[in-house]
């Protein structure tokens, strides 16, 4: 099967992005073990936040790289959103793990778990998509990674409507119920985020085709 090899090849853009999408997986792991080992929580959120700092590092040096280099290995903008999107999924993972040791979460849910399980999948099949981009762009490979990524988010979305239907269905406790609608939105949006990054994929791909 024919595949682009991209001219001039900038490496630096692809090291960054793979290192941005295995800091991705890395914290979305974090995140799943966090819900389904439920202790030493102030220590798992910590090592989850500075995680987030590492990715906010990794953004910013593909801005840097940006502004250094004439010549990009595809368009600036998608570039920028790439980078952009990467770095919203891992702020809204955080985003989560603060609010469950803000809101002193006495145990995380079923669908929190659930929810923890598809941010994983979702980040594995993002680092597989973007090490394709190393390799030379892979229409049909890409576009399959990518299609699994929008599965995933739809399954999100079928979760994260049963969680919050739930939390209304059983709204005695008013405190609990804002604070775990907060969580199920963060972690929410941050597979949103991950679809984001499929669609700007996917606009690679077919750019590059």
């Amino acid at each position: 099967m024919f595949k682009l090899s991209l001219m001039p090849r900038e490496r630096k853009f692809f090291v960054l992005f793979e290192q941005g999408a295995q800091n991705t997986v890395k914290i979305a792991q974090q995140l799943r073990d966090l819900v389904y080992i439920w202790e030493n929580i102030k220590e798992r959120v910590e090592t989850i936040t500075d995680l987030e700092h590492q990715g906010d590092a990794i953004t910013h040096e593909i801005v840097a790289q940006l502004h250094r280099t004439f010549v990009t290995p595809f368009d600036r903008e998608d570039i920028a959103l790439l980078a952009n999107a990467l770095d919203d999924i891992t702020d809204f993972i955080q985003s989560t793990a603060d609010s469950m040791l803000l809101f002193r979460v006495e145990h995380p849910t079923d669908s929190a778990k659930q929810l923890a399980d598809i941010v994983v999948q979702a980040a594995v099949e993002i680092e597989k998509a973007i090490s394709e981009l190393y390799k030379g762009i892979d229409k049909n490979r890409l576009l399959k990674q990518c299609t699994e990524i929008n599965r995933l988010e739809n399954l999100g979305d079928s979760v994260h409507r049963s969680a919050i239907a739930e939390l209304f269905a059983n709204a005695n406790d008013f405190s609990y119920l804002i604070k775990w609608r907060e969580i199920y939105e963060h972690m929410e949006t941050a597979i949103d985020r991950c679809e984001d990054v499929a669609n700007i994929l996917e606009g690679v791909a077919l750019k590059y085709a």
